[in-house]
């Protein structure tokens, strides 16, 4: 059986895709609702300037390629693509 995946885990795979990223030490609860933040905000463009904020549908395209691209394992490539989609649909 394969170990479950902490939503602490997952927050720190997570900020491991991106350069000059980083946060405190946060409980559980605290890492989820922090995942979910930082996704939404990507996906909204939150850290660009307001004139060169690109669609949430080209964000989520980068969001998920730099996932494919990146060197996390399988079952956790499809977990943050599945956040991400969530997420995306929610917006």
């Amino acid at each position: 059986m394969e170990k479950e995946i902490t939503q602490k885990e997952l927050l720190q795979m997570y900020l491991s895709l991106w350069n000059n990223r980083g946060m405190e030490e946060e409980t559980e609860a605290e890492a989820s609702l922090s995942l979910r933040e930082l996704i939404r905000r990507e996906l909204l463009d939150e850290n660009s300037h307001p004139r060169i904020r690109k669609t949430k549908e080209d964000k989520l395209q980068s969001g998920l390629m730099r996932l494919e691209a990146s060197g996390l394992n399988r079952e956790l490539k499809e977990l943050l693509s599945h956040l991400y989609k969530e997420i995306f649909h929610s917006l």
